[in-house]
């Protein structure tokens, strides 16, 4: 009787908590179930009246619930639709249209989440696209849409483990400049590591602090975009100092923020020029290595050496094509091949080329420069008939698109760091080619003295060709860079080879040392000149200050030595 007790006191005690619990699992909405605020929005959304349907999207919009986004990228596309089931009205998306016989029928989708709708059979529901009433929205929705969904579609991103994506999600909210994103980038800046994404997450907050309401949120906008060196706002802080009607202290913050981003933005430019000058000298080091040699070795004017680095960009855009057809898998692989293989469809040129026609012209300059002349007519009247007169396009590798941010406005691509590094690895190879290696010593001594080197058993017509077809190949490089930088068209070579022959001349014929610096020189004053006066007149004023310099320095930068000095 006792035990009996103690059990029905046991379930008493029980009973409340079993009865609660069923309550709360009705109390709790289901998965996918929107709160009863949003729920009514939902319906709002699909309204006739233009006015209620906007002010529901924007309140949907504002919530920052991601499962709206669906809803509002359909709404902006017209795939929103209302479907009426026994009598009631629910806003759905449509999926893509299925043909069956002479309907067309489509799945449905909710708006809250946008979860498949699944009929009594659990399977995904399909109805005629003619049972239900589209939902219009007219071109100011659409517009107020936008906003809206960036900035969804930006919050999501902010936390993305990509810092470029993060970075560039930022840089999107603060363009939009839309006061609802502040908590989600304050949020993100939080917990940011990275140095840029942080940089483009203050730089978001400082633009939505400048378009606000308030005076003083403004003026801390300008300042602190003053402070970041921010140049996206430059213009827009610009228009703030202009603007009489805007307060006194914003519009000093403002002018005071432009005057010191347009200083940063003085050092920030130089530098960009620098480096684009420094790549562009890569190039032209690359072009003028092989010509300074052949023409300190054989006294050979090649007029076709542009040329020849049009045959490696284009062996490059072959390489490229078999890549895609052949291994599709790894694209991004085929400049590695293509490096060795421009260099040796260049030197397979060269090397013909010599063998074949200008071996029977030493000693004859004004034949060999006319010759060599015919032969790039004829080289570029070949590659338009075989790949076009129009410009091909060479793909970069994903490796090779993007930079590294260093400071501030200023970001090194890695295609042209890429040239620079190929520069040098060409010119060091060089170097150890010429000076320690025995192919090297016979080239120097037949450049310095052909019949001594020759008395004393060095093959010079062998040298010869080796050397012609080894500066081909180094243009053949130069050309399979310039890829990466540059149009490539059947009139390439064109565009380099008479800086090609001013590095030459200037740093004095056959001599690696006088080619670099004459290189640098040379490339860094055409990206520096060419902003204010035009690449054409550039190239005039250049071509001026080499005349002058060859006037008070005939043999270049470094004299030269060798049978050509003692002629």
């Amino acid at each position: 009787m006792l035990e009996g007790a103690r059990v029905l006191l046991l379930l008493l005690a029980l009973l409340p908590g079993a009865v609660a619990v069923p309550a709360a699992a009705r109390a709790a909405p289901a998965p996918g179930t929107a709160a009863p605020e949003i729920a009514k929005q939902l319906t709002d959304v699909a309204s006739k009246d233009p006015a209620v349907q906007e002010a529901a999207a924007m309140a949907l919009g504002k919530t920052g619930n991601r499962k709206i986004l669906p809803l509002l990228e359909a709404l902006r596309e017209g795939s929103v639709y209302v479907h009426v089931s026994r009598g009631n009205r629910g806003t759905v998306i449509v999926g893509d249209k299925v043909t069956d016989g002479e309907r067309t029928l489509v799945p449905l989708f909710s708006a809250y989440g946008r979860e498949p709708v699944t009929g009594a059979d659990g399977k995904p529901l399909l109805v005629e696209l003619s049972a239900l009433e589209e939902v219009s929205a007219g071109r100011s929705l659409r517009l107020a849409l936008r906003p809206l969904i960036d900035a969804f579609s930006g919050q999501s991103q902010l936390a993305n483990p990509d810092p470029g994506v993060r970075r560039a999600a930022a840089t999107k909210m603060g363009n939009a400049g839309d006061a609802a994103a502040t908590p989600a980038l304050a949020e993100a800046l939080g917990r940011e590591t990275d140095r840029w994404a942080r940089h483009a997450m203050e730089e978001a907050l400082a633009l939505i602090g400048l378009r606000s309401s308030d005076d003083a949120a403004r003026a801390g906008g300008a300042a602190r975009l003053g402070s970041l060196r921010s140049v996206n706002a430059l213009d827009r802080l610009r228009d703030i100092a202009a603007d009489s009607s805007t307060a006194a202290s914003v519009r000093q913050a403002a002018g005071e923020a432009a005057k010191r981003i347009e200083r940063w933005s003085l050092v920030t430019t130089t530098l960009e020029l620098a480096f684009q000058g420094l790549s562009l000298s890569s190039i032209l080091l690359l072009m003028a290595l092989g010509l300074a040699i052949v023409f300190g070795l054989m006294g050979v004017i090649n007029m076709a050496h542009g040329e020849l680095m049009a045959l490696g960009a284009y062996a490059t855009f072959v390489m490229q094509g078999w890549f895609q057809t052949h291994l599709p898998g790894s694209f991004d692989y085929y400049f590695l091949a293509a490096l060795p293989f421009s260099f040796a469809v260049a030197a397979a040129a060269g090397l013909v080329l010599e063998r074949g026609v200008i071996r029977h012209l030493y000693g004859r300059p004004l034949e060999t420069l006319l010759l060599t002349w015919g032969v790039s007519l004829i080289i570029q009247q070949g590659l338009r008939l075989w790949f076009g007169a129009a410009n091909v396009d060479v793909t970069a590798p994903r490796w090779l698109s993007g930079g590294i941010p260093v400071m501030v406005g200023v970001q090194l691509p890695y295609n042209r760091l890429f040239i620079i590094g190929l520069a040098a690895v060409c010119v060091a190879g060089m170097y150890l080619l010429l000076f320690r290696t025995a192919a090297g010593l016979r080239i120097r001594a037949v450049t310095q003295n052909r019949g001594m080197a020759a008395c004393l058993g060095v093959r010079a017509r062998r040298v010869d060709a080796f050397t012609f077809a080894l500066g081909a190949g180094l243009a053949g490089l130069a050309g399979c860079a310039l890829t990466q930088i540059g149009n490539v068209g059947p009139e390439l070579g064109q565009n380099y080879i008479v800086d090609s022959f001013m590095v030459v001349v200037t740093g004095g014929v056959g001599k690696l040392l006088g080619s670099i610096l004459a290189a640098v020189g040379i490339g860094g004053l055409n990206k520096i000149i060419e902003p204010s006066l035009g690449a054409v007149y550039g190239k005039v004023l250049i071509l001026v200050a080499v005349i002058l310099f060859i006037q008070r320095r005939p043999s270049g930068l470094f004299a030269v030595k060798g049978r050509h000095a003692d002629a």
